[in-house]
């Protein structure tokens, strides 16, 4: 487990490496509440639908008010055929209660992939539309949760059912779809390009609007989800290059951050460790009030619980999530 250091939080607790799931306990003030986040699994299947069936039970007995799957459903290797995606989704569907989804890139974007199927992304991207929101107003689970749809409130935008947001106890929670495998900027053919430019215009608006609301509405924080981490490894002369697909969706998160002045909290995976840290721009340069968690994945089929304390200064805490059984990796 690699954990990156500084944080603004009202409490950063880590348990030890193979500690079970504890059962849910008073976090903070009357307002007070956990949600669990979780992303890039199943991967190394068969085995993984067994390890991500014992975390679902672990999640289920800890009775968060929501959990959150930050994508990539599959491994980038594993056929993006029906049957892997109706797997994946009626595995989501064991939750007891309410997920909220957000697209990953191997259930996509890298579908052209020889080892992958050699799909088109693009008729991928409508099956996961289809198949998992199908009510763009309700999340996933089997005790749903309603969610605001840009594609509802922004006619302009109506393609865009992926993009939800909800509200739990003052805090906004709200999910872009912005995958890894450099947002789909490097397309592979004219098409491609054109999903991106359209896909990154939606997020835009919906980042802005998201962000204006809850000024407007006096919420206390903010939490972002969206399954890329941004290459910020890639920074040259540290600042993100402008080959970059994400340069866009960062400076829309630094101006609603920076408007807003209240936390915000960016949940992403992508390289499947835990770590925490401030969210750089793309001058590289950290954001004021904006931190990152990133979840664990692939062969670490574990989770994370966020305390949130609404009244407190700082918001947000964080505690592993670790099923013993499932082991630590390679």
């Amino acid at each position: 487990m690699r954990l990156l250091p500084a944080l603004s939080a009202l409490t950063l607790t880590i348990a030890s490496a193979l500690a079970p799931a504890a059962a849910a306990g008073r976090i903070g003030g009357d307002n007070a509440f956990s949600f669990v986040a979780l992303g890039d699994m199943p991967y190394n299947v068969p085995e993984d639908y067994t390890k991500f069936d014992r975390l679902i039970a672990a999640v289920n007995t800890l009775k968060p008010a929501f959990t959150l799957h930050m994508g990539d459903i599959k491994s980038g290797s594993l056929p993006c055929s029906d049957e892997v995606l109706k797997k994946s989704y009626d595995q989501i569907q064991t939750f007891q209660g309410a997920l909220v989804y957000t697209i990953g890139d191997n259930e996509w974007l890298d579908c052209h992939r020889k080892a992958a199927g050699g799909y088109n992304p693009r008729e991928r991207l409508a099956k996961l539309r289809e198949m998992f929101f199908a009510n763009p107003e309700k999340s996933l689970g089997q005790t749903p949760l309603g969610v605001e749809s840009q594609a509802k409130l922004m006619p302009e935008f109506s393609t865009y059912v992926e993009n939800t947001r909800f509200s739990k106890n003052g805090v906004v929670f709200f999910t872009a779809h912005v995958p890894g495998s450099n947002n789909g900027f490097e397309a592979q053919d004219l098409e491609g390009v054109k999903e991106f430019f359209a896909r990154d215009k939606a997020n835009i608006a919906w980042i802005n609007a998201t962000f204006a609301k809850a000024k407007a509405d006096g919420a206390k924080a903010i939490v972002m989800f969206v399954q890329a981490e941004f290459d910020e490894s890639r920074f040259q002369n540290g600042a993100m290059p402008r080959q970059s697909g994400f340069t866009n969706t960062l400076d829309a998160i630094e101006a609603g951050a920076r408007s807003f002045g209240k936390p915000v909290l960016l949940i992403h995976g992508d390289e499947h460790y835990f770590s925490i840290a401030p969210l750089r721009n793309s001058k590289g340069k950290p954001i004021p009030g904006v931190n990152k968690l990133m979840v664990y994945g692939d062969t670490l089929v574990h989770a994370v619980r966020v305390l949130v304390d609404p009244d407190s200064s700082n918001v947000f805490g964080f505690v592993p999530l670790i099923v013993p059984e499932n082991g630590m990796g390679k």
